[in-house]
């Protein structure tokens, strides 16, 4: 854990180098054609309650499974828009899933969800799971699943709300991609992909 870290800390600092402010530019919200989808790698771990949860429980939701970790500055901003989000779009089959990537644990993590109100279940992830991601290159780093618990859309490091908000409206609402953007087709890319389970 201490290398992953080690790692996702240089990522940060090079991405906080190059990155700009979340909403500087227009939308790029973008969601992958439904045929181009890989589906998301199970896991199953405990949540900050004790109780087992597996990714497949959530089919048939869209999810914003959201890599992240104490440290992580651009973390801090996301959070209490992820908090919302699961406040506003929950009763429309909605769930944020976080995955905290802190070395220390839920003695970290817990005392953190209750400063920042998190209403959202969260997850210890291991580097196990972290590769069955595609290593989690950056942070934060999340995952747009369709109701198919399929991927489909992946933001490395932070993006605006606005990209967020529309792209869980469009699959809430069953839009097809061509609706919120240009589609990604080509992206060879099969991050999430495995049915392996990280315990």
């Amino acid at each position: 854990m201490k290398k992953l870290k080690i790692l996702l800390a240089a990522t940060f600092v090079i991405g906080l180098i190059s990155c700009t402010k979340p909403g500087e530019h227009e939308s790029t919200a973008k969601l992958k054609a439904e045929h181009t989808r890989n589906e998301a790698a199970d896991f199953a771990l405990e949540d900050a309650n004790g109780q087992t949860l597996k990714l497949s429980d959530l089919r048939g939701k869209v999810v914003l499974l959201n890599f992240w970790a104490t440290w992580c500055g651009p973390c801090k901003i996301e959070i209490p828009w992820f908090v919302e989000m699961e406040r506003e779009f929950k009763d429309q089959g909605f769930a944020v899933l976080g995955v905290s990537m802190d070395e220390d644990g839920w003695k970290a993590v817990k005392p953190f969800m209750q400063d920042m109100k998190v209403n959202y279940r969260m997850v210890l992830g291991t580097e196990e799971m972290a590769q069955l991601y595609g290593g989690v290159q950056a942070l934060p780093t999340s995952f747009i699943l369709d109701r198919n618990g399929k991927v489909a859309s992946v933001h490395m490091g932070i993006v605006s709300r606005k990209v967020f908000e529309e792209e869980i409206r469009a699959l809430l609402e069953g839009k097809t991609a061509a609706a919120v953007g240009a589609i990604d087709a080509a992206d060879p890319a099969r991050v999430g992909d495995g049915a392996a389970g990280a315990k």
